[in-house]
């Protein structure tokens, strides 16, 4: 482990004590999952309301994102990204100002505004591969960031109404090696521009750019992608390669995520993100009282 703890403002993590739980709150209209906040009334307050119900039922962090992430979907611009999620992040802080906020975007422009905004972690998709700019922002404000695999392709998409689009044409010379040396690509991305090692966690990126067999074999494998010695966050919740694996669609998934969740424990993530909070949050307890007793 490259550190045992992050402290940010109040909050410790400790890790490898509990699975932390991180709620998603997409400020989209267009959410592969149906939960995007943009396609309700009043975005604002919808987003505060599915918080306090998140923070009610066990969420350390609250991941606000302005652009979905689903396979196919539409590149939103940084004005309108920020336009999005900036009222959201300040009306989290005024409602509840002890609870950490991440924000999920790949932008330079788009972190630095949620940073001066309140957010404390930056969750980048892209692993700072997108945005040159991006590993600087995150040194220069020192805030802890999410780095993700992704090898995601729109050529290789494989498009289904009901159960959502999905990966088929990523290639691999060996999943779990490729995967560890991107992501170690990216961690010396992060520590060049001056990012603080104990400040750096890993996505092994399950759903982007990897096949349903891929997915499944990366879950089984975490401990592989741990043993890299830095923290793991996973993020599994209704993705397609469940919908796929039990042919469901994504408002549907929820056993299927608690499995993932509970085998995902077993193989070392410290961080889960997830839709479901009050479930995932019941699994993750049950799961670590197994695990780590």
């Amino acid at each position: 482990m490259k550190s045992s703890s992050l402290q940010i403002g109040k909050f410790t993590f400790l890790w490898g004590s509990r699975t932390y739980v991180m709620g998603i709150l997409n400020v989209t209209p267009d959410s592969f999952s149906g939960d995007g906040i943009l396609a309700k009334e009043n975005g604002v307050d919808a987003a505060i309301n599915q918080a306090g119900d998140f923070i009610t039922n066990g969420a350390d962090i609250l991941d606000v994102g302005g652009e979905s992430t689903r396979p196919g979907s539409e590149p939103v611009n940084a004005d309108e990204e920020i336009e999005r999620v900036i009222p959201v992040i300040h009306g989290l802080h005024k409602n509840f100002p002890d609870i950490l906020i991440s924000i999920d975007t790949y932008k330079s422009q788009v972190a630095e505004e949620a940073i001066k905004a309140g957010t404390h972690i930056v969750n980048d998709v892209w692993g700072l591969r997108a945005d040159p700019a991006l590993a600087g922002i995150v040194a220069k404000y020192k805030v802890p960031v999410i780095l993700m695999h992704n090898r995601s392709n729109p050529v290789s998409l494989d498009v289904r109404e009901r159960l959502g689009n999905a990966y088929i044409g990523a290639d691999y010379q060996d999943l779990i090696e490729d995967v560890k040396r991107e992501l170690l690509e990216s961690v010396a991305i992060a520590k060049n521009a001056g990012v603080d090692e104990s400040h750096i966690v890993l996505d092994p990126g399950v759903g982007f750019g990897k096949t349903r067999e891929h997915n499944l074999e990366l879950i089984n494998r975490l401990d592989e992608i741990r043993s890299l010695g830095y923290p793991i966050l996973l993020g599994p919740s209704r993705k397609s390669f469940i919908g796929f694996t039990l042919d469901l669609p994504a408002d549907q998934r929820v056993e299927g995520t608690a499995a993932t969740i509970a085998i995902g424990i077993t193989r070392g993530a410290d961080i889960v993100r997830v839709h479901d909070v009050k479930e995932m949050a019941r699994v993750a307890k049950m799961t670590d009282a197994v695990v780590r007793g």
